[in-house]
């Protein structure tokens, strides 16, 4: 075991829950002025649904990023997962498991696709993924004109809507597997490497770590996330959904809530638990808006700003710790 493998993963950013704080805070003060109630067992319940289809996507996306990549298929594939499982399952209870299963293991198949095309063709991940994606939405587009298949009465009951209190199981699912993505990133070569890639890949070669292989697995279980997520969606929408992704915006969504939870763009720098922060952050201000009833094109540009915000104050951190 070499040195390197020792390295612990760099502790997230705790600003994000300061400002998770600040945000329900204040929310909470100016939804009550309005007249509304923003902690109330509908909106909460609406937030953790929102959190955990934008979370699972987001933890996997921790993961590229941190290696120093990127994945911008993952709203195409998001889609494509929705439609594999729901037409695999077509309304059969028995059929859940082999579905799920292959669901995933379509959305593997586009992260090795992924992977090998950054590691082995040297394309740079940005337009690696996101022609990745083109082609995943040009077979959506040409194979579907609406929903299609029909999820499992049982999925949908049990993962689409079923609560432990006001916690949706949907997100307890997100915890387990934020559990598990900490415990990889924090306890395992693989996640100490990950992060050395990241931070400095020609170190990481000279050291030993074999960065292709770390990158292309990186990709491989970032795209079994958002094919995750897309089981998820596909157990809330009853079926199969051609456009879900990448109408929800979950490329660039999970980019922003990894960027909002401390992770540095450039890799080598981060954590999921701050990724989880930030998805919460950017779900509580969707609740917010949403009961006071904001445009929606205001809505986005605060997210923007802060998203903006967000980023600059861990490029002054990163400049400031540089000259020190």
């Amino acid at each position: 075991m070499t040195a390197l493998s020792l390295l612990p993963a760099r502790r997230p950013v705790p600003g994000v829950f300061v400002a998770l704080a600040l945000t329900l805070a204040i929310g909470w003060l100016v939804v009550l002025v309005d007249g509304g109630q923003l902690f109330n067992q509908s909106t909460t319940v609406s937030l953790l649904h929102v959190a955990a289809g934008l979370g699972l996507v987001a933890v996997g996306q921790t993961l590229v990023i941190l290696g120093g990549s990127l994945d911008l298929s993952v709203a195409y594939v998001i889609s494509l997962s929705t439609l594999v499982a729901a037409e695999t399952m077509n309304g059969s209870d028995g059929a859940v498991l082999p579905a799920m299963g292959l669901a995933l293991a379509v959305s593997a198949g586009v992260g090795l696709l992924n992977g090998l095309f950054v590691t082995k063709l040297r394309v740079n991940a940005f337009i690696a993924t996101l022609g990745v994606g083109l082609l995943l939405k040009g077979y959506l587009d040409n194979g579907y004109d609406g929903p299609a298949g029909t999820t499992s009465p049982t999925l949908v009951r049990s993962l689409g809507y079923q609560r432990v209190g006001p916690v949706p199981l949907s997100f307890l699912l997100l915890v387990v597997v934020t559990g598990a993505v900490w415990f990889v990133l924090t306890r395992t070569r693989f996640g100490h490497h990950l992060v050395a890639v990241g931070g400095d890949p020609e170190v990481a070669r000279l050291s030993g770590v074999r960065n292709d292989r770390i990158l292309v697995t990186a990709h491989v279980l970032c795209s079994m996330c958002a094919g995750l997520a897309g089981i998820y969606l596909a157990s809330r929408l009853g079926s199969g959904a051609p456009r879900v992704g990448t109408e929800g915006l979950y490329d660039l969504e999970s980019i922003a809530a990894v960027v909002i939870g401390g992770t540095a763009l450039a890799g080598g720098r981060g954590g999921v638990v701050g990724t989880v922060g930030g998805v919460l952050l950017l779900a509580s201000i969707d609740a917010i808006f949403n009961q006071l009833e904001v445009d929606a094109f205001f809505k986005q540009v605060i997210r923007g700003a802060i998203i903006i915000a967000a980023v600059a104050v861990y490029a002054r951190r990163a400049v400031r710790k540089a000259a020190a």
